[in-house]
């Protein structure tokens, strides 16, 4: 379960996040929606230990990540949104690397490696080089070194961004099945379909600031709109960088 209450960052005078507070809970697939610079990024950076906040309070698990960042780093598998493959070894060298920095034995990684292929579809590419690779291996390469140490709560920045038709099914049957085995999976997204599809929960940022947040229902009984793009659209008060 992760927990961020009143996170705050700056850049200098921007304003990136602004007393951000949201809970996503385990079995449950949370989305971050907002249009592009919203602050989703600033948000999970955060929580992932890469940035730290200004103010406020944040837990993974219910480790605080500024107290304790190895100990969260040991419990989150992180999607970053550039996906940082080390294009020179293969997807499973990629893998194996991140494995071995957990502290993991070579046969759980043998068998942890071959067990992530075959969910993901990763069989016919696994030995070779990610350089040249399209975006849909990247991204499955990237969700594979970020679930090799097994983690319970998982955050994925736009995982979905340049994918085709069939690599973004398959990346949403996976996601499903994180949910079902009562992982906590925090998504930031700017794709409506994608949080109609996945989200248990949604939390809407815009300007750096929680717009609304809650389920998908309860954000159409309150705009009063029959669609999620139009209840995002009123909530956000604006239709500006809107990418559904």
């Amino acid at each position: 379960m992760i927990e961020a209450r009143n996170l705050r960052k700056c850049f200098g005078d921007v304003v990136a996040v602004d007393d951000v507070s949201f809970r996503a809970e385990d079995g449950q697939i949370t989305g971050l929606l907002g249009p592009n610079g919203a602050g989703k990024t600033t948000t999970l950076r955060m929580l992932y230990t890469l940035l730290k906040p200004d103010s406020g309070d944040m837990t993974v698990d219910g480790i605080d990540p500024r107290r304790e960042p190895l100990a969260v780093k040991r419990r989150l598998g992180v999607v970053p949104d550039s996906r940082g493959l080390y294009d020179r070894l293969t997807a499973r060298e990629n893998v194996r690397y991140y494995g071995e920095l957990h502290g993991l034995d070579g046969a759980t990684i043998d068998s942890r490696t071959h067990r992530l292929a075959e969910l993901l579809g990763m069989q016919d590419f696994i030995d070779r080089r990610t350089e040249g690779f399209s975006q849909g291996q990247r991204v499955k390469v990237a969700i594979a070194r970020a679930m090799i140490h097994d983690p319970r709560t998982v955050l994925l920045d736009e995982p979905s961004n340049g994918l085709d038709v069939m690599s973004t099914r398959a990346l949403r049957h996976y996601l499903l099945s994180l949910r079902e085995e009562g992982r906590c999976v925090v998504l930031s997204t700017h794709i409506m379909q994608e949080v109609a599809a996945l989200c248990d929960r949604i939390v809407i940022i815009a300007h750096g600031r929680i717009a609304a947040d809650g389920s998908a229902e309860q954000l159409l009984a309150r705009s009063g709109e029959r669609s999620l793009e139009d209840a995002f659209v009123k909530l956000i008060g604006s239709d500006e960088g809107l990418l559904a």
